[in-house]
């Protein structure tokens, strides 16, 4: 009786998504009693749900021979066609191809023409997507076609998602993203299994990654973090996907939300010490600290994403040249953007890092060069995204020219596409150029409010590189008064002497009440003073009241 009660709690949790009961309960009954091989697919989900990945191949190779000892041989394709999938998505190469070939043998000898040969087109169809996307959009074609009909729901996602990444490597992406769009909609609305919805929403957020759709790969990302809330104990997706997430988090100025995720996908792909997304994640996580000025912790992770394959670059090259090692820096960058391979989004970061490096190492001309290639990937997708980061490269270019008026120009346009896209760390990157653009301009109010704005976001993001670096601008600024202070240091300096606190001087300028200690701690460092007292006693001497 309680074998009994186990089996129909399995199921039932089963039902409702709840995979950590589901487990332990037909575990407890597969314990004491031979299960069903229905049962024993159960079992098999539950385990590879919840991140038991061993225990998920030997329960679905078991309800594989269960289902084949009853004459089930539809079902035993698809134990084994997923015991297939799962272990290609592990690296386990050998294996997974060969649950493949049994399962086409099967398919060959006793289902010729079935749907279940259609699930066995799909390994075809994404193996020839990158060498040849018009074979595999046939293949995904003719696959659509054979989930009508069947109407059967995981196929009519898999191929619908099959379909939309080969229009998107055809260089069809309207198309693409539609189908895409569409595969997404079978997931969120129809009967797809949770372990084919896993794999339709990663793919398509990976999809809208690379041809720079960031708005709709966060709507994207969103859905699957709601979609895995509602599922207990659910594990997969949270590798990959959450890297991508906290690439998001990052971009949109949620540093320590993007970290936090980074460290659930490390602590998710840990169990899987052959997966090569691992060093996805530790190159991730090495891009927050360097912006958080860890640069030891940082040079750690990106060695330890080289130890899985992954490019260090340009993360690492950014890193020395952070650090001072420009000529390092030059060398690394010259030799990773001199790869054309790199996928496009890739190579937009290497191409926008090779400008900012060959600047600081004089080369003009390659920095014009690289962003003219820039500028050819962004011809090729309509995204603000890259329009952004054009527009930023541009103006750098311009201002290490002397061409402050166009640089000014092109710039401000830039930090509107930047807003568009929700990125304060890049706007604020942009602030400080601006800064050094209208200081050589004179326009020296101006200048300070830019910075006092980008302190505010570095501030808050802890990007202590840029603080560093605003505070750097402010002194080598030609536009000194009395005391070498800043127009900007003369207005605080003068609030000073009223007595007001620092809380009253940020409400006055409407900045921060750390960037009003900052420039405090400057105005005494300059006028080589120890105390508010004696600042307040400078500005009555000075007639600055």
């Amino acid at each position: 009786m309680a074998i009994t009660e186990s089996i129909e709690q399995g199921r039932a949790a089963c039902l409702e998504y709840a995979w950590d009961d589901a487990y332990q309960f037909l575990s407890e009954a597969d314990g004491a009693c031979s299960l069903e091989a229905a049962d024993l697919e159960r079992l098999g989900i539950a385990a590879y749900l919840t991140g038991r990945d061993e225990a998920a191949v030997a329960d679905l190779e078991r309800a594989y021979q269960a289902y084949l000892g009853q004459g089930g041989i539809e079902r035993s394709v698809r134990c084994a066609f997923w015991l297939g999938i799962t272990l290609l998505l592990r690296g386990q190469h050998a294996r997974g191809g060969g649950w493949l070939g049994r399962a086409q043998r099967l398919v060959d000898e006793r289902l010729p023409g079935s749907v279940e040969q259609g699930y066995l087109m799909i390994p075809a169809g994404l193996q020839a997507l990158e060498a040849d996307p018009a074979s595999a959009y046939e293949t995904f074609d003719k696959l659509v076609a054979i989930a009508n009909e069947f109407d059967d729901a995981d196929l009519t996602a898999l191929s619908r998602l099959g379909l939309g990444q080969a229009l998107v490597a055809m260089g069809e992406a309207a198309r693409g993203v539609a189908m895409l769009d569409e595969a997404m909609l079978c997931v969120t609305t129809g009967d797809v299994t949770p372990i084919a919805a896993g794999i339709v929403y990663c793919a398509v957020i990976l999809a809208c990654r690379d041809i720079f759709d960031l708005g709709r790969a966060q709507e994207w990302t969103a859905a699957l973090s709601e979609w895995c809330s509602k599922q207990q104990g659910l594990r997969p997706y949270r590798g990959q996907c959450l890297v991508h997430r906290s690439e998001i988090m990052q971009l949109h100025g949620q540093w320590e939300d993007a970290m936090t995720e980074i460290h659930r996908a490390c602590e998710h792909l840990s169990a899987q010490p052959e997966n090569p997304v691992m060093g996805m994640a530790q190159y991730q996580q090495a891009e927050i600290l360097r912006l958080r000025g860890k640069y030891a912790e940082a040079e750690a992770a990106y060695r330890e994403a080289a130890a899985y394959g992954h490019n260090m670059h340009p993360g690492l090259a950014l890193l020395r040249l952070a650090q001072g090692h420009v000529q390092d820096a030059y060398a690394a960058i010259r030799r990773v953007a001199s790869d054309a391979a790199e996928r496009p989004v890739e190579r937009a970061k290497i191409l926008a890092a090779y400008v900012e490096i060959a600047l600081a190492a004089g080369d003009s001309d390659g920095a014009k060069s690289a962003a003219e290639d820039l500028q050819g990937i962004a011809v090729r997708f309509d995204s603000p995204y890259l329009q952004a980061m054009v527009g930023s490269v541009r103006g750098s270019i311009l201002v290490s020219e002397g061409d402050y008026t166009s640089a000014c120009t092109t710039m401000r346009a830039a930090w509107l596409a930047w807003q568009e896209v929700d990125a304060p760390y890049e706007g604020a990157r942009l602030r400080i150029l601006m800064a050094r653009a209208f200081h050589a301009l004179g326009d020296h109010d101006t200048a300070e409010m830019e910075l006092d704005a980008g302190a505010q976001v570095f501030e808050k993001l802890g990007a202590a590189p840029d603080l560093m670096e605003i505070a750097e601008v402010s002194r080598r600024s030609s536009a000194r008064t009395a005391g070498g202070l800043s127009a900007r240091e003369i207005e605080v300096l003068r609030l000073v002497a009223t007595g007001v606190t620092n809380r009253e001087i940020a409400n006055t300028l409407v900045i921060s009440e750390k960037t009003v200690s900052r420039h405090i701690s400057n105005i005494l460092t300059k006028l080589d003073l120890s105390s508010r007292t004696a600042a307040a006693a400078y500005a009555y001497d000075n007639d600055l009241t």
